[in-house]
This record gives C-alpha cells, sequence and structure tokens, in this order.
C-alpha cells in the first residue's frame, strides 16, 4: 500500500518532516520495487535520515541525573529542557525529542558513566 503525508507507518510519526516526506518517498519506491513493507520501513528510515541529515553534524542530547530527579539537555549546555523525577518518565520524551531535532541521544547512569547511546 503507498503512503502518503497523510497516512505512513507509525515509525515515522516523530520524524522531522523533512525525513518524513523522504522516508516515505523512498519506501513507496521500495515498494513499487518489490520489497515487502516490514523491510521497506526501516531501509526508509535509514536512507532518509542519512539523506537530509548528512549536511551537518547530529545535536547531541543528554540524559543525566540532576537536583529535581533526571534531566534532558544540550550537550555542554547547562540549561535543561525537560526534567522529570525519574529516568522513566523522562526516557520517552527524550526519545521524541532527539529523534524529532534530528540529534544522537546519550544516556548515562547516576554515577555520569555513558550508559547508551541512541539515534547515531
Amino acid at each position: 500500500m503507498p503512503w502518503s503525508k497523510n497516512d505512513y507507518p507509525d515509525s515515522f510519526k516523530n520524524l522531522n518532516p523533512a525525513v518524513r516526506n523522504k522516508a516515505i518517498e523512498i519506501a513507496n519506491a521500495l515498494l513499487r520495487d518489490g520489497y515487502e513493507e516490514g523491510r521497506a520501513i526501516p531501509i526508509a528510515l535509514d536512507r532518509a535520515r542519512k539523506s537530509v541529515e548528512d549536511d551537518g553534524e547530529k545535536v547531541i542530547f543528554e540524559i543525566r541525573a540532576h537536583d529535581e530527579g533526571w534531566q534532558l539537555k544540550k550537550k555542554d549546555s547547562k540549561k535543561a529542557i525537560l526534567i522529570e523525577e525519574t529516568k522513566e518518565d523522562l526516557m520517552g520524551e527524550a526519545k521524541r525529542y532527539a529523534n524529532k531535532n534530528n540529534g544522537e541521544l546519550h544516556i548515562y547512569t547516576k554515577d555520569g558513566s555513558l550508559e547508551e547511546t541512541l539515534y547515531e
């Protein structure tokens, strides 16, 4: 089934519009070439991100411990973008924010060591 700007896979939902539109275009081309949906979606997503985002370095966002719980902030910034009481409460919104802003997300432990990196 071909996708459009109003009807696309759920995995494209939180993408920035430029990446989403490119992913839709690529996914539709892959479907026309005989790829199955389950294979076309991740390929299109990867290629669209590379195509749109290759014009510069990604912004790095960090999840770190904070006096009031956990915070999402840009790397080397002193100002928090989001603050939540628990790391789990922050994770979902932080992932959406980093993805929407074409960023890389670094997740740290309470002691300050890097635990995980997403969206490299």
